[in-house]
């Protein structure tokens, strides 16, 4: 089961990154291709980018420390069989 988790946490965090990337050249194409919509506004073109930058960090923060208590777990349960064993 926790190995099952591993590989969903993996996924998780190859989508997480993949999506920032995606966002971020989409951003920029858009304002490559757009920049007179990007003067009107008041916060800089790469605002967004910024934000989705914050949310993936603390997602993947997230990922990453479950996936630590995951291995952790795991070795708990290695060094139990080896002292049965």
């Amino acid at each position: 089961m926790l190995k099952k988790l591993n590989r969903i946490l993996n996924v998780f965090i190859g989508v997480l990154v993949g999506v920032f990337v995606g966002h971020g050249i989409y951003v920029f194409w858009d304002y490559k291709s757009h920049p007179d919509l990007y003067a009107m506004q008041s916060a800089p073109w790469y605002t967004s980018v910024l934000v989705y930058g914050v949310f993936t960090i603390l997602f993947l923060a997230a990922a990453v420390l479950i996936k630590f208590m995951i291995r952790k777990k795991e070795n708990v349960k290695k060094q139990e069989k080896k002292s049965d064993g």
